[in-house]
This record gives structure tokens, C-alpha cells and sequence, in this order.
């Protein structure tokens, strides 16, 4: 598999996500980041958008909330390139009914290759780094091959009334006992 080369510009586009029992080192930690944060395109899910917003001073681009799909907008941002960037503080210690939604959250930010942090220590170490200040040639796996390939179902499929009924261990004819 070959690779595009995407442009994150220096502006970038960051999604931020905090699980109920992480949105507090979410919000401290976007309060000392707050200069840092403000000069880039922030999105963020339901009640942590909200939070963000009255406390940072600027504009966030909120979505649902993460168990009313904000977690999978945000995916879907990622996979359409309109997210660069995704913290996430999830609580791994605490049970989430939408657990399949965080992997997937998580998995997307792998398969177009983003950069992501889980905590804090590794956020402070992301969001201050040269890479933030400028534009920076992202390497994404070129999915082109996979989407176009051909795959031959038509041969394995057959309408209902071409298939037959399995056969009852001494019935082969179909009469009664």
C-alpha cells in the first residue's frame, strides 16, 4: 500500500473528547493551553464543548453528545479530513456503555494515521511541540486499492428459490415418518 501526503496546515483542526470522569483534566488542561488552542479550529463533543467554550473565551464547534453519536462525528470529521488532531482523555478505569464507540473513536484516529493522546502528560508533550507551529506533511496509507477492489460475491450468492432445504437425517425424498 502506497501513501498521500496531506498538508496539516499551521492552523489545525483539533478534536477534543473527555470522558465524564476525565473532563475536569480536560478543562484545566485546556485552560493552561488556552493561547496555544485558540488560534486553531477546535471541535469538541456535547458537554465538553460546552465547558470549553465558556471557560476558554472562543468559538468551539460543538457536536452531540459522545453517547448521541458526538463520539462517531468525530470519527467521521477524521475520515473525511476535518479533524488533524484528537485528545482524548478516556477513563479506563470506568465501565462506558459506549465503549464501541471510543474504539472506534480510537481506531479511526489509526487508520488515517492523526495524531492522538489519551492523557495529559502526553497532550503537554503533543501540543507543545515544533510540529504544532507549522505546516507538517502527514503520511496517510492511500485506501484507493481498497475501496476499488473487486470482489466476486455474485458467484457465492444464490436467490432463495435456487437454494435448497438441508436435508432431515432420513428424509432425503421429503416424506413424513
Amino acid at each position: 500500500m502506497g501513501y498521500l501526503h496531506i498538508a496539516i496546515e499551521h492552523d489545525k483542526k483539533i478534536g477534543l473528547v473527555a470522558h465524564d470522569n476525565k473532563k475536569r483534566d480536560l478543562l484545566e488542561w485546556a485552560k493552561f493551553n488556552r493561547d496555544l488552542l485558540a488560534h486553531h479550529t477546535v471541535f469538541a463533543a456535547g458537554t465538553t464543548g460546552e465547558i470549553l467554550e465558556k471557560a476558554l473565551g472562543f468559538k468551539i464547534h460543538r457536536l452531540q453528545s459522545g453517547p448521541l453519536g458526538g463520539d462517531q462525528q468525530i470519527g467521521a470529521k477524521i475520515a473525511d479530513n476535518e479533524i488533524d488532531f484528537l485528545i482524548f482523555f478516556w477513563d479506563p478505569l470506568e465501565p462506558m456503555p459506549h465503549d464501541p464507540d471510543v474504539k472506534a473513536l480510537l481506531r479511526m484516529a489509526v487508520v488515517w494515521n492523526i495524531p492522538i493522546t489519551c492523557n495529559r502528560a502526553s497532550a503537554d508533550f503533543m501540543i507543545s511541540s515544533p510540529l504544532m507551529d507549522g505546516q507538517y506533511d502527514r503520511l496517510m496509507p492511500d485506501y484507493e486499492g481498497y475501496r476499488t477492489r473487486r470482489l466476486d460475491v455474485a458467484e457465492d450468492m444464490t436467490t432463495p428459490s435456487e437454494q435448497t432445504a438441508p436435508e432431515v437425517a432420513g428424509q432425503s425424498d421429503g416424506a413424513s415418518m
